[in-house]
């Protein structure tokens, strides 16, 4: 197995593995470029195509951050506002019509909890799902393994540690899920 297929697999794996190293290359060389632009420029809809694993047209306002890009995957008609932090060594993968507000962190990645395992410098993660019509609030952390259902919605700020019911809103640090409307 290589490290890239550990990485996605949520295996333990080394960071700093030379294929790895340089697909993040690629990836920075890329979401500097995006970065770079501002709506209207022709070379977004390369640069996004490039950097991503499915774009499917999202609007994304800059900046924007990922690891790899590549593990990304979007429904039609999202949109990303400004400064969200993607980190995809697992796949992210989301749903139709989805917003999310400023700062949002999707975070695959974890680490191991005692120092001697981080010091040791292996990482592993969790990939990210996220149904149809979800809405992200600004400021809201996404972790590793978590499943957003259809139709939710993570209220600004929050710190979302498990998954999330279709249709259910969630707040809080950790999000912990709002009664019903009546």
């Amino acid at each position: 197995m290589t490290a890239h297929e550990d990485m996605l697999a949520g295996r333990p794996y080394e960071p700093g593995d030379g294929e790895l190293v340089a697909m993040r290359k690629v990836a920075q060389g890329l979401m500097r470029d995006y970065n770079a632009t501002i709506i209207g420029d022709k070379t977004r809809a390369r640069t996004l195509t490039q950097l991503l694993g499915t774009w499917n047209g999202t609007v994304i306002r800059t900046p924007f951050h990922v690891d790899y890009g590549k593990h990304i995957h979007f429904g039609p008609d999202c949109f990303v506002n400004y400064g969200c932090f993607f980190m995809d060594i697992c796949e992210i993968r989301i749903g139709a019509r989805c917003q999310f507000g400023t700062a949002v962190q999707l975070l695959t990645e974890d680490r191991p909890r005692d120092a001697a395992g981080r010091a040791a410098g292996l990482e592993w993660g969790k990939p990210i799902t996220i149904g149809d019509d979800v809405w992200v609030g600004g400021g809201a952390v996404v972790l590793p393994g978590v499943t957003i259902g259809d139709g939710a919605i993570v209220g600004a700020g929050a710190v979302v540690t498990r998954d999330v019911p279709p249709n259910a809103t969630v707040v809080g640090n950790p999000a912990r899920p709002l009664p019903p409307r009546a």
